[in-house]
């Protein structure tokens, strides 16, 4: 490979465990971030096995464990009624199976567990205020075009700047993000704000006819993370807008009053109105590849966002330490490794916040009606897909974090 750095556009959850990725393989990469500062917006993520996986092999597995909050279910009840419809428990056996634990962080824990990493890091260099406006390549290098400052040259890009990626942009020219219509706030209080009798140990989820109620401790305990979600067929991408309680509780009047009263609980509601792409097949132009939500921004339903950034992150690590000779190369067999996969993800994305977080009436008693029946055990094969992996065959990637 070149001896000239791997460009990362985009110091989020996915760039900076890509530049983790490389710099453990001995890469040099530089990372450039439009913002002045590093940081994460947002509250709390989940965190599946896959996720455990990919920070044992990114080499931050023990920091990572010390920052989540390891939940003892999965717990989805029914909001009109309040009744348990399942739970999924994830003691012991659920961890034998898939070798690692589900938690859940503060987004902005997690992203300083790599940050730091990174920093730590002489092969990782990071530059902020750098606005990325696209790229040129030739055969032999990729130049990455920044506002208002010198091109930088390096041996390959990644682009990982989210949902409105320029890179993306510049190779696929998909325009706007598909906007859902679901209109999502969260809140974030401190753990005695909770109703005593729903400080439960789960990230627990009451599902209701066009809606739902997300909440789950955070933090060591000292705060829980809040996630109302209504789909008001809202027409336009918002992120981050701050909202009155009585916005947030508008449409909720059917939901039982045990849920309801965690709305009123909340304070300091923020508003993001969820949107994601098709999937795509075309990753790659060259010396140019795509990684986390600028290659495939999905749904907030199958809790995988984050993860799958950070399979990207491996994928594309294993990728170029085995197959770096040929740049352009590589870069197709990372696409190959995770565009199915990714592709999956996004689609049931859609497909669970419409037939388990969102239905109503008979489609409602159906959904109640198989997910009761189900075992631990059946949801173990139902999740085996997603949770035992990270996008490499399961034993190369433990074998290489060992």
């Amino acid at each position: 490979m070149s001896d000239l750095p791997i460009l990362i556009a985009g110091g989020g959850i996915g760039g900076l465990a890509a530049a983790c990725g490389l710099a453990r393989k001995g890469r040099r990469s530089i990372v450039v971030e439009q913002a002045a500062k590093l940081g994460e917006i947002g509250a709390g993520i989940q965190i599946g096995p896959n996720a455990f996986h990919c920070f044992d092999y990114l080499g931050v597995g023990d920091e990572a464990r010390e920052k989540a909050v390891y939940i003892d279910a999965l717990r989805l009840m029914d909001a009109q009624t309040a009744e348990d419809i399942t739970s999924i428990p994830l003691d012991q056996p659920f961890r034998d199976v898939f070798g690692n634990p589900y938690a859940v962080v503060h987004r902005a824990d997690l992203h300083g567990v790599l940050l730091k990493y990174c920093e730590d890091s002489p092969l990782v260099d990071i530059r902020t205020s750098h606005v990325v406006e696209g790229y040129e390549q030739d055969g032999s290098s990729v130049t990455l075009k920044v506002k208002d400052r010198d091109p930088i040259r390096g041996a390959l890009l990644i682009g990982a700047e989210g949902l409105r990626s320029p890179i993306r942009q510049q190779m696929v020219g998909d325009g706007e993000p598909r906007i859902s219509g679901h209109t999502t706030y969260r809140s974030v209080i401190p753990t005695e704000q909770m109703p005593e009798d729903l400080r439960w140990n789960a990230a627990t989820l009451w599902a209701g006819p066009k809606c739902h109620i997300v909440h789950y401790p955070l933090k060591g305990w000292k705060v829980f993370n809040l996630v109302v979600t209504y789909h008001r067929d809202v027409q336009e991408a918002i992120s981050g807008r701050p909202v009155s309680k009585e916005e947030v509780a508008q449409g909720f009047e059917h939901i039982h009053p045990k849920a309801r009263q965690i709305i009123e609980h909340g304070s300091d509601w923020k508003l993001w109105v969820l949107c994601d792409r098709e999937p795509i097949s075309n990753w790659v132009d060259g010396r140019v590849a795509l990684l986390g939500d600028a290659a495939h921004p999905m749904l907030q339903y199958f809790a995988q966002g984050a993860c799958m950034a950070m399979e990207d992150a491996v994928a594309l690590s294993h990728c170029l330490e085995h197959h770096g000779e040929d740049i352009a190369n590589a870069l197709q067999i990372y696409q190959e490794m995770r565009k199915v996969r990714t592709a999956r993800v996004q689609m049931n994305s859609r497909l669970i916040g419409e037939y388990i977080y969102h239905p109503d009436d008979a489609k409602a008693a159906v959904r109640n009606h198989v997910m009761r029946g189900m075992s631990p055990q059946d949801w173990y094969r139902q999740l085996s897909w997603i949770y035992g992996s990270t996008g490499l065959d399961d034993s190369g990637v433990r074998a290489a974090a060992e």
